[in-house]
């Protein structure tokens, strides 16, 4: 099997067929993992986009590739220029000039671009940081103990579970990066010993209550390493079905995670906590006696609501229209329609917003007060892990190395080879390809649509409290009609994905226009965008945006392989990120087209753990007993090793 590109999908499938015993070769163009999934340190985020801003094509090295299709042959081109990114803006709101001449800390020698060897295998694999879990397959340290799961409702609503004692998370910084935006990889815990909240947090420090420490643009180069900056904002739900793969495959020992902290509701102007739990419910503040009861009694109500058709069977209403038959206070309403159920106000049917908020409140308790998980050092982190487990049962990996073609043989219909950008014919049984490696031609009758996108850096939260390590979820109602709620997650120092004193903010919305018009009003009424010295004291209690980048991204999550012209049964096309807040998309079509490929093959077995194997007495290196057939294909020793060079 071959895949070109390594997105979230195109690695998960990577894994399961290299783990079922299939001989998987993954070439990606870019000298980065994951794609649009990818996360970047700061200076490779800015190297990112002067590369989209001057959209400029790849050299073609092989212009003569066409003379190596054969007679009953036939070439299906693909594209040479990534057209999923558009509209790239960045701004500073501090003085640039002072940045001049300042060099990133820790920051390894740039490898010249055109002497540079082209392509080669390449082991997922980086520096990990200490914790109590193994850093690699073959670490001798033992899973920690699973947390008990809440079935019931009561438990569901307000059960303080067990939580797992955390690893010591590493700075970012001390591991040197294989490329620009292969963030640096985390140390290792079990995805059901997800770290309670606070305890792998840093301990507030004497000069939290005083005002925010100023930080400059020159300190933000400086410390470039430190941030992980996803080019997609999502978050992992606590039973949703990436952390049931990565259980299940025990991929989950090459990452670490951290809990939500809090749900945020943006309110008549004011950024307000929701309460989740029982326990939250209960002590709100910010609701009446009569409030928590009756929220208390519909949520109730979300979680067994199939066991009650009558109440909601045969309404053509929207779910809004449906919260206000429940006779809620609109603050209520407010809470469950845009920080609980998290679906839009005017298209979300009844039933729709049933599920999301049952699915809501069936995640929480499991790792904490909030339903929701994020992996240290980023989004980026996931693909990585999927490949990594790929590399250690046989897979081969190529960054810098672009495919110019799809071989097709006219007399079966199938897909034979593909050509690639230095004229070799590579040939395979199954092809998985991105969608934004397609050419136009391929993509005549396809429809896409745009995710607006926005990334700042800050010097405080939005909502500011005792403790500044929390991970916050925000949902801004639409601003005015017609356009989309905008997702806010924001993320402290301690998710290993910005420097010390400053919070990295994720904002994302289906585009009307441009990611700029659509997601800067949002910015204006929660940032202080202000470079001036003198502003009004009420922007000045606002978080100042340090730095911002808004870029428009595609999604063709929706898009059918029917729509694309001319692609043989055995190519397969994967999509790109979807705006929704979880992964269950990429990990529903990992699995759909690895089971159009290998009915019979479990999906993700379980990866033995490495005191589990026994080798045969006559094997000299265990790392031999795997897939490779030659010695140009053993990424078995070097993955292992790779996880002690990165």
């Amino acid at each position: 099997m071959a895949c070109v590109i390594s997105g979230l999908p195109e690695s998960i499938i990577a894994a399961a067929c290299a783990r079922s015993g299939q001989r998987v070769l993954h070439v990606d163009s870019r000298n980065y993992y994951g794609g649009n999934w990818a996360s970047f340190s700061f200076s490779g985020l800015l190297s990112w986009i002067k590369e989209n801003q001057q959209n400029t094509d790849l050299s073609d090295e092989c212009e003569d590739w066409r003379k190596l299709i054969l007679e009953n042959e036939e070439a299906i081109p693909l594209s040479s220029k990534d057209k999923t990114i558009q509209h790239v803006e960045d701004f500073c709101f501090d003085d640039q000039d002072s940045a001049e001449g300042v060099e990133e800390a820790g920051a390894l020698p740039k490898l010249p671009v055109f002497g540079a060897p082209a392509a080669k295998g390449v082991s997922v694999g980086s520096e990990e940081s200490p914790a109590e879990e193994g850093v690699s397959p073959g670490s001798e340290e033992s899973p920690a103990a699973e947390i008990p799961v809440p079935e019931s409702a009561e438990q569901a609503l307000g059960t303080e579970p067990e939580r797992a004692e955390p690893g010591d998370g590493a700075e970012p910084g001390d591991g040197a990066e294989p490329a620009p935006g292969s963030g640096t990889s985390p140390s290792t815990d079990s995805a059901e010993s997800a770290p309670e909240p606070g305890t792998t947090e840093a301990a507030p420090s004497e000069s939290a209550a005083q005002e925010p420490k100023k930080i400059t643009y020159s300190q933000i180069v400086r410390e470039g390493r430190r941030f992980n900056i996803d080019l997609v904002s999502k978050l992992l739900y606590s039973r949703g079905l990436l952390i049931d793969l990565l259980i299940k495959s025990n991929v989950s020992r090459y990452a670490e995670f951290k809990n939500a902290t809090r749900v945020l509701a943006f309110r008549e102007g004011k950024v307000e906590q929701v309460p989740c739990s029982r326990a939250d419910v209960f002590n709100s503040r910010q609701l009446t006696m009569v409030e928590k009861r009756m929220l208390m009694k519909f949520l109730t109500f979300c979680l067994d609501y199939e066991q009650h058709p009558e109440e909601y069977q045969g309404r053509s209403s929207t779910f809004a229209q449906f919260l206000q038959t429940r006779k809620l206070t609109p603050s209520l309403q407010h809470f469950i329609l845009h920080s609980i159920a998290m679906v839009s106000e005017t298209e979300s049917s009844t039933l729709e917003g049933l599920q999301a908020t049952k699915k809501f409140l069936q995640c929480l308790g499991r790792y904490g007060n909030t339903p929701f998980l994020f992996p240290l050092y980023g989004q980026g982190e996931i693909p990585q892990c999927f490949c990594r487990l790929c590399a250690v049962f046989g897979g081969i990996y190529c960054l810098r190395h672009s495919v110019r073609c799809l071989v097709l043989d006219t007399a079966s219909g199938r897909c034979k080879a593909i050509v690639d950008q230095f004229g070799q014919r590579i040939s395979a049984k199954y092809f998985i390809v991105e969608d934004s490696y397609l050419s136009e031609s391929t993509c005549t009758n396809v429809c896409y649509r745009q995710i607006s996108r926005a990334v700042l850096i800050t010097d405080q939260s939005v909502l500011n409290t005792d403790s500044e390590q929390q991970v916050s979820i925000l949902t801004v109602p639409p601003l005015e009609s017609g356009k989309a709620a905008v997702c806010v997650i924001e993320l402290c120092s301690s998710t290993m994905t910005c420097m010390k004193d400053t919070y990295l903010v994720h904002l994302t919305c289906p585009s009307t226009k441009t990611a700029r018009e659509d997601l800067e009003p949002v910015v204006q009424k929660l940032f202080n965008l202000n470079t001036e010295k003198e502003t009004e004291n009420e922007e000045l209690e606002k978080p100042k945006v340090l730095w911002a980048v808004y870029f428009n991204m595609r999604d063709s999550s929706g898009v059918e392989k029917n729509s694309y012209a001319g692609l043989p049964s055995n190519v397969y096309v994967c999509s790109g990120p979807d705006p929704a807040l979880g992964n269950d998309c990429a990990v529903k079509q990992a699995e759909t087209i690895f089971r159009e490929m290998f009915p019979t093959e479990e999906f993700c077995p379980p990866a033995p753990n490495p005191e589990d194997i026994i080798y045969d007495e006559d094997e000299v290196e265990p790392e031999e007993s795997g897939l490779s057939n030659s010695a140009e294909t053993k990424p078995e020793s070097s993955a292992e090793e790779s996880s002690s060079l990165y």
